[in-house]
């Protein structure tokens, strides 16, 4: 199941299934209002396939400083570039990550400044 997808879970007031991904964009809203810009919200589904340790280390090193190619990226971790490039791919799906044209080198860049998981309850 996608971030964008419900399950059609009813909440226990109300007849109307939940939308999830309307409910993420919701606290990506009210995290916004409460000070917290540039947030994105994933469904804890997607946290689990995608937020592994090495992946969560490529999103850290991207909010720590700007990384000028996969390759200096993959450098930097100690890591091999086609790995770096497979992990990042999916992120990038995930909207976690995109990537600036710089010449021939592909920069990644984080989509927010904030990555948050849906509440699991």
């Amino acid at each position: 199941m996608s971030d964008t997808e419900s399950r059609g879970d009813v909440p226990p007031d109300s007849t109307a299934p939940v939308d999830r991904a309307e409910l993420r964009a919701r606290m990506a809203r009210a995290l916004a209002r409460g000070g917290l810009p540039g947030v994105q919200v994933i469904s804890w589904e997607s946290a689990e396939e995608v937020l592994t340790p090495r992946r969560r280390e490529i999103i850290e090193t991207l909010r720590e400083r700007e990384v000028e190619s996969v390759r200096g990226l993959a450098r930097e971790l100690g890591r091999d570039k086609g790995q770096v490039s497979r992990d990042l791919g999916v992120l990038a799906e995930h909207g976690i990550v995109r990537y600036e044209r710089v010449g021939n080198a592909k920069r990644p860049r984080l989509t927010q400044e904030h990555v948050v998981v849906e509440p699991i309850v």
